[in-house]
């Protein structure tokens, strides 16, 4: 929140200006605040404000109206005894409703990082519990919140001081006010965000606000007598009992802590007295006459000015209030701004602010105190930002920064180039190899764009100039010198550029991220652009790129080898320091994720990964190609950081890059160093071994020993298809390397880049030459097959997350696989070392088969919507989110996704080493007949009945066409809630909707649901995951407990009829014929 002075802006003295106003209503404001809900004390303060800008009010204060404010008390000069008693009664309040928008913040300025990596709000919650050890009191502590801080507020709380979160009345919530139009002081529009319509109207909503959320009355019924206010960003204004207890002990009604001016503050505002009725008043700059302007500025006559640490007599402020017909009458400040703080062209708007400061006129008995400057270090500029951030302030032991000895009582003075160092970011960008030493520095001017780190060490007096475009290093002991370094080297290979580029529509990443035609993504700028608002948004949500490691990797689709050398100098740009690559550009989504989480050493985990890729479909220069962003958990990012992302593509305005890094030779492993030419930085590029990783995790979960004595088994024979996806030569590791068999049992898989003209997915439509091996047709229908049937297989698909397990002439359907891996995990190391599996968890669609297994064992369940995030959430509930342990665990999805919470991502390969485990343990002595695939799963259906599955997908439909379909069943869920169809009643109908039990977030519309009252189900989906048009799924379930020896086809076929009339996809989509069954 900007001081009275920052903020009041220009105030005309002519009356004249207003009289075309004089007229306007206030009822628009009052409408449409009552319509938001906005408190009635809030409405009446605005109100005042209103009127008084209205009205002509200049606020100008003549110096012949005021006199100067005499000698004050100074606290080093109290002598009276501290009572600890007043603890009880007494409240301490930080003001944190600012976005810090003029340093070039979007969230809670508080949340900036100050010192050693703790923000402004880690040391504020320090200094509570700090005040509360020493003086044996549990002290309450609010702060104030505007809608603009609240919710990042509260998570940081939460994440961090659970306790303190926890504790009743921690937030009161500031009010928000309309902007109003300039020219008709009507309430401001901004049709493409309505919440640009409202600002927060200044600190001085503090009264309003403590009246209106009921907050007032209830810290006075509590027995609360005493208020201390100051700003979130004042990390010196603590709570000293000293003064309290000379607040209470005066019987002041209000009293504010000022300090003296110097002539670095005589352009500021200053206490006065007002002659007419000898109260405290505050004079701010824009209140001041031109002719005035010298006394203004006289710091010898005006002497001191408002810190904004303020105490309050809360009993004096209800007398107050209720005097002045609900609210505290307050000086008018106004601002003028555009409705659209990011659109210098939208409307143009006035805001109007007050400030708590202003208060002090109308105490009676109000008083001032003058405290020590160490009571006063707001951080209003990347100056002071700097300076706090320097070794020329520590932080004492009860969280206080404060000036370092060394320094002699006197401050550096910070003097940064205000037109490059206005937004921190730019300061980020400087300080980025560290912060310079400044405890012997007397001052420091900076002209210009320069870089600093640890190295760099000011003494004395230093000003350093810099004409040229790039930012120049500046490094060692620099000692009282004025340098000129605009011809000294720069970052050569390492310099970022700024590439001017603006928005392309449709980048909105899905559950699986960006998903688009190669030749959409090899248009000018589409990589870039994406790429470029994910880095935005993963440093804007706190992640230091400078440190770890940039995971990179995909499928090995058309174009990912370009791609790869893109984000590496993007990378760079953005802060990046060193790269993992996957040898040849490959990695595996499960893969990467485990390098994410296995890799090391530790300081260089890894941070994030971009992975290459779109999954199961299509590759080539015509086909498909995608990118996703994952996590430091290893998992796919979470959904406010794709919001995010999402967001920075529609306002894009350039992207950042390293246009001479040289290009990486990623076919061979091994490390580059790329050094800058003024040798302040490096980046290193490992290309690493793509399999080592995961292979080395998934022998720590299986019993190799124990699959390589079924797969030497003369009876057993096995086949595993990769499709020419990124899967092979991840198969060749594990099962030729590790397992010792014949590179004769992997078919496809040579990695190509358009998967050799296939579709690499792996079901019965397009895994066709293994379901033929097999003796399967497409619809899973036993056939003639000359020659011997493999025991086994399998198949990957592009990315290697997927997987499809077949048996002699049988297909396993996913649902199953998963239930029968969960009924048997305890075959499992990875589980039977751990105590066993704790919980399961299937998507939405998947079958019900799981859900008996999981009722039988006793283990926590859950269905979630279609996606591996919701997965994920489960598995970090306790180490992430400080939640309930559901590890070990294993989930899986009905479109061929199975994994366990060994990485964060579907993993096909550890679906099929859990299925070979299995078959292992069931066949320890391989003197006795095989107990095959079919054996295994028909023994679970004896155990648990069947669930007869299906699904039907129609790929490549109009979406438009699509989206009407579902918005049909959707709007009529009610009208079949209860209806008979066929030999069947629908017991519900509805919209899936799954509310997360770690993070508590809600995920609607995941699927329009029929379910029977004998507990089958009709299911359908609108996917989004395609590179082009549209998929609808249609999902057909039916459990028998015993009859388990139909065909699917025939089990299914009346609900199939029933799916097809109630979804009308023939009249909307043109057909009834699906591109897939599975």
């Amino acid at each position: 929140i900007p001081t009275t002075s920052e903020a009041i802006g220009f105030i005309p003295n002519s009356f004249s200006f207003y009289s075309n106003f004089i007229m306007a209503s206030f009822e628009p404001c009052r409408t449409k605040m009552e319509k938001e809900g906005i408190a009635q004390s809030a409405i009446s303060a605005f109100e005042s404000t209103f009127k008084s800008l209205v009205s002509g009010n200049t606020g100008i204060i003549p110096e012949s109206t005021i006199s100067p404010v005499p000698e004050l008390v100074h606290t080093d000069t109290i002598s009276a005894k501290p009572d600890a008693a007043l603890l009880s009664e007494t409240v301490v309040l930080k003001l944190n409703g600012g976005l810090g928008t003029g340093m070039g913040l979007d969230k809670a300025k508080s949340l900036l990082e100050v010192k050693n990596g703790d923000t402004f709000l880690d040391l504020t919650a320090k200094q509570v519990v700090c005040m509360r050890e020493e003086f044996g009191q549990n002290v309450k502590f609010m702060l104030m919140n505007s809608f603009s801080t609240s919710d990042d507020t509260l998570e940081f709380f939460q994440t961090k001081y659970p306790d303190l979160a926890a504790e009743e009345g921690l937030e009161m919530l500031q009010n928000k006010v309309p902007k109003l139009d300039a020219k008709t002081y009507e309430p401001a529009t901004c049709a493409s965000d309505p919440s640009n319509e409202w600002c927060p109207p200044g600190h001085g909503d503090l009264y309003a606000a403590l009246v209106g959320s009921g907050r007032l009355a209830a810290l006075l019924k509590g027995g609360y007598k005493y208020m201390f206010v100051s700003n979130s960003d004042n990390l010196g204004a603590t709570l000293d009992l000293k003064i309290l207890t000379h607040f209470a002990t005066t019987n002041a009604s209000f009293m504010m802590e000022c300090c003296e001016r110097t002539e670095n503050d005589k352009k500021g505002g200053h206490l006065a007295i007002r002659n007419s009725d000898k109260h405290l008043i505050l004079r701010e700059s824009a209140m001041c006459a031109d002719e005035d302007e010298p006394a203004f500025q006289d710091i010898t006559k005006h002497r001191f000015f408002n810190t904004n640490n303020l105490w309050i007599r809360l009993d004096k402020l209800q007398e107050i209030v209720d005097k002045s017909g609900g609210f505290i009458p307050l000086p008018m400040i106004m601002n003028n701004k555009t409705v659209d703080p990011k659109d210098d062209s939208s409307q143009k708007v006035v805001q109007l602010e007050t400030a708590m400061g202003a208060a002090i006129e109308c105490f009676d008995g109000a008083s001032a105190v003058i405290v020590p400057r160490t009571r006063f270090a707001p951080v209003k500029k990347c100056n002071d930002l700097l300076l706090l951030r320097s070794d020329a302030y520590i932080i004492t032991d009860d969280f206080r920064p404060v000036l370092n000895p060394a320094c002699n009582g006197v401050a550096p003075v910070i003097a940064l180039d205000s037109k490059k160092y206005k937004m921190v970011g730019a300061l980020e960008e400087a300080t980025a190899e560290g912060i310079p030493s400044l405890v012997e520095c007397k001052r420091l001017t900076v002209k210009g764009k320069i870089r600093m780190g640890r190295s760099t060490r000011f003494v004395g007096d230093v000003s350093i100039t810099n004409k040229s475009d790039e930012a120049k290093y500046v490094s060692g002991k620099i000692e009282d010198a004025e340098m000129d370094v605009s011809d000294a080297v720069g970052l050569g290979a390492l310099k970022p550029t700024a590439v001017p580029t603006a928005p392309i529509d449709g980048q909105k990443p899905g559950t699986s991220g960006l998903r688009k035609k190669t030749k959409e993504f090899m248009s000018e700028n589409y990589l870039n652009n994406f790429v470029q608002a994910v880095f935005d948004a993963v440093i804007a949500g706190g992640t230091d790129v400078s440190e770890g490691t940039l995971v990179v990797g995909g499928d090995g689709r058309y174009y990912n080898d370009k791609a790869i050398q893109t984000i590496i100098k993007m990378g760079v740009a953005n802060g990046v320091k060193r790269f993992w690559i996957g040898e040849g550009g490959l990695l595996s989504t499960p893969a990467v994720s485990a390098t994410i989480r296995e890799r090391g050493p530790v300081f260089q985990k890894a941070f994030g990964a971009f992975i290459l890729t779109a999954s199961h479909n299509p590759g080539g220069p015509e086909e498909d190609f995608g990118i996703k962003y994952n996590t430091q958990n290893g998992g796919p990012a979470p959904e406010y950081l794709m919001q995010a992302t999402y967001a920075n593509t529609t306002s894009i305005k350039s992207y950042n890059i390293c246009a001479d890094f040289p290009e990486i030779d990623i076919n061979k492993v091994g490390s580059t160093t790329v050094v800058s030419e003024d040798t302040s930085s490096s980046v290193v590029v490992d290309v690493i071994p793509a399999t080592k990783n995961h292979i080395d995790l998934l022998k720590t979960i299986f019993d190799f020993d124990a699959i390589k004595a079924l797969l030497d088994r003369d009876d057993f024979t096995m086949t595993y298809d990769s499709m020419h996806g990124v899967n092979g030569p991840f198969a060749k590791a594990a099962f030729v390397d590790e397992l010792g068999q014949p590179e004769s049992v992997l078919t496809n898989h040579i990695p190509k880049d358009d998967f050799n003209g296939g579709h690499a997915d792996p079901n019965l439509t397009y895994a066709k030459e293994l379901v033929a091996t097999m003796g399967l047709d497409k619809k899973g229908n036993k056939i003639d097959v000359a020659g011997p049937i493999p025991s086994f297989g399998a198949a990957a698909d592009g990315d290697g997350d997927r997987n499809m397990i077949l048996g002699t002439q049988f297909f396993v359907t996913p649902s199953d696989s998963l239930a029968v891996i969960v009924a048997n995990a305890s075959c499992i190391p990875f589980f039977s070392s751990q105590g066993g599996l704790k919980a399961v968890a299937r998507s939405m669609p998947t079958s019900g088969a799981v859900d008996l297994v999981a009722k039988d064992l006793n283990l926590d369940f859950f269905e979630t919507p279609t996606g591996w995030k919701f997965f994920g959430n489960l598995m970090d509930s306790k180490v992430i989110f400080k939640g309930k342990d559901y590890t070990p665990f294993i989930c899986g999805e009905e479109s061929f996704g199975t994994g366990s919470d060994h990485v964060r991502e579907k993993d096909g390969i550890w679906a099929v080493l859990a299925w070979l485990n299995i078959l292992a343990a069931k066949n320890p002595d391989a003197s006795k007949p095989l107990v095959t695939v079919e054996d295994i799963v028909k023994q679970h259906w004896a155990k648990y009945g069947r669930n007869y599955y299906c699904r039907w997908d129609f790929e490549g439909v109009d979406k438009v066409s699509a989206t009407a379909m579902m918005d049909k069943m959707r709007a009529e869920t009610a009208k079949n809630t209860g209806r008979t169809v066929g030999s069947y009643t629908i017991a519900t109908a509805d919209d899936f909707k799954y509310t997360d039990p770690v993070d508590g977030s809600v995920a609607q519309k995941q699927g329009i649901r029929f379910l029977m009252s004998d507990g089958s189900r009709i299911i359908f989906r609108l996917s989004g995951t395609a590179g082009s048009g549209a998929t609808v799924r249609m999902y057909i379930e039916q459990y028998e407990p015993k009859n388990l020896d139909m065909t699917v086809s025939s089990a299914l076929e009346e609900l199939t009829s029933i799916a097809l009339s109630l979804c009308d996809i023939k009249t909307f989509c043109g057909t009834e014929t699906p591109t897939v069954i599975t």
